[in-house]
């Protein structure tokens, strides 16, 4: 849990207040300004109900160009930023035909394949000029080539399970699989900071929900417990069937998941594990196979195994590995496999170079090095980040570095100051994150030389200064340069 200072609690509740009482004094005044000129459909309820719309227009707005910047090349460690402009105080944003050249510290190329690669792109290429864009077709008609059951069979190995399924997008993967594997009379017991997919997904089942403190396996054990002993609601019938659902790496807080301690609760109790490792596979793990091999737990004691390809493995779509049993009753029952359009077959050729290249197979180390260097990159950033006094949260190995915020006008500032040092990052607020718990998410890559990182560095701890995000105290100047002299 996040322990926020009293102090900077306080100011931030009253910034949200301050702007949230000039904006109900503007909304006032606009109503009546727009009254004699009102041109509402009679009979017809407002798509956008004012409160649902008020944080979009008062807040939302203001801020909206340091969203969705457009960029105009491969997200790769550095990258042209398209630059925009606005005549109307932000409501709308206008692209211009110049760029600027950042680094890029928002981007999930955690191994730096969204860029050329010696080894993938040559293939992507060739399997472009052989097959097409796309499929045209779901899997279930016309939509499987030999390279959908290939990616199938190497994913399959990759994570150490008899079988796989992949989707075409990642999203997609958890929001239609849940509603498939689980059902009325069911249990799903979530961490309460999960991803978006998943709670749809779970909400779509038609299962009972319940929610257990992030990452917290004592609570997880009491959940289950008060669950198992109440039942089903009125009938208290046993349920038929529980899962538990968790991921390898928080995508807003960069924290592992205590993945042993959950599966021998899940052992304990008879509930089925489900592993969502979009931002772990691949990225953690002395071969990249997340965080079953980081944290020495045996694959055969996780019972559905979901993933992304769209981080580590530079392309896109998702996927589920499981026992064969599983996998045979997906492909007869999930909507996203009977009607979606399957995998672009380029797509599908850059995952599967992608996982030769980390295993070796391609006849060199550099899968070894990449991922030598995105365990070596995230951890100098991180505890550089700790040094210089930032709250940073996560743990190590995680190449996710959420720095905390807080206060809604540091989120604009800290990161229109980063972009005019040609420094790009992503900054999260509400509905993404709890009101007060604000942050600008780093994401590290293995494509980062030690320059970049430094000068990265170099530009967040200036700019951390001029915003005052500091909020312990910083090691002294001389013991940080020292650090970095012996890491060099």
């Amino acid at each position: 849990m996040i322990a926020i200072p009293y102090l900077t609690a306080l100011t931030t509740y009253f910034s949200y207040g301050l702007l949230f009482a000039f904006g109900q004094i503007r909304d006032f005044f606009r109503k009546i300004i727009d009254w004699s000129s009102a041109n509402n459909l009679q009979g017809y309820a407002p798509i956008c109900l004012g409160l649902e719309d008020f944080y979009i227009r008062r807040l939302y707005h203001r801020i909206q160009d340091c969203f969705g910047r457009p960029i105009a090349s491969a997200p790769d460690a550095w990258f042209d930023v398209v630059e925009r402009y606005s005549n109307d105080n932000n409501k709308t944003l206008k692209r211009t035909n110049n760029v600027s050249r950042c680094l890029n510290l928002g981007s999930y190329n955690y191994l730096g394949f969204a860029a050329a690669d010696e080894y993938c792109t040559p293939r992507v290429i060739e399997t472009l000029k052989n097959y097409s864009p796309s499929t045209c077709s779901s899997r279930v008609d016309g939509g499987t080539t030999a390279l959908h059951n290939d990616l199938e069979e190497c994913v399959a190995r990759f994570v150490g399970k008899p079988a796989a399924l992949v989707f075409g997008m990642g999203y997609v993967t958890n929001s239609a699989i849940l509603p498939v594997l689980i059902g009325k009379g069911g249990l799903i017991i979530s961490d309460s900071l999960n991803h978006n997919s998943i709670v749809n997904g779970a909400r779509g089942s038609g299962a009972t929900i319940r929610v257990f403190q992030h990452n917290t396996p004592s609570h997880l054990e009491e959940v289950l417990r008060e669950q198992i002993a109440e039942g089903q609601p009125r009938t208290h019938r046993p349920w038929k069937k529980i899962i538990v659902i968790v991921e390898g790496i928080y995508s807003m807080e960069g924290e592992l998941c205590k993945l042993p301690e959950i599966i021998a609760i899940c052992k304990k109790y008879k509930a089925y594990t489900y592993l969502d490792e979009a931002h772990s596979i691949g990225a953690v793990g002395k071969t990249g196979r997340g965080v079953c091999e980081l944290l020495g737990v045996d694959t055969a004691d996780v019972d559905i195994m979901m993933g992304t390809f769209t981080k580590s493995f530079g392309s896109c779509g998702g996927y589920i590995a499981g026992s064969k049993e599983l996998i045979q009753y997906l492909k007869y029952t999930c909507p996203a496999h009977l009607y979606a359009t399957s995998i672009s077959p380029p797509a599908a050729e850059q995952i599967i170079s992608a996982i030769k290249v980390i295993l070796g197979e391609d006849g060199s180390s550099r899968g070894a090095q990449k991922l030598i260097r995105i365990r070596e990159n995230s951890n100098f950033f991180r505890s550089e980040l700790q040094k210089m006094g930032f709250e940073v949260l996560g743990d190590n190995d995680s190449p996710v570095m959420p720095i905390m915020l807080y206060n809604p006008a540091k989120i604009p500032a800290f990161s229109r100051e980063c972009l005019k040092q040609n420094v790009a990052v992503v900054t999260v607020a509400f509905p993404a994150t709890p009101l007060l718990l604000a942050r600008a998410r780093i994401c590290i890559s293995a494509s980062h030389t030690k320059e970049d990182l430094i000068k990265a560095l170099e530009v967040i701890s200036m700019v951390g200064d001029l915003v005052g995000i500091k909020y312990f105290p910083a090691e002294p100047e001389k013991q940080q340069q020292d650090e970095r002299m012996k890491l060099e």
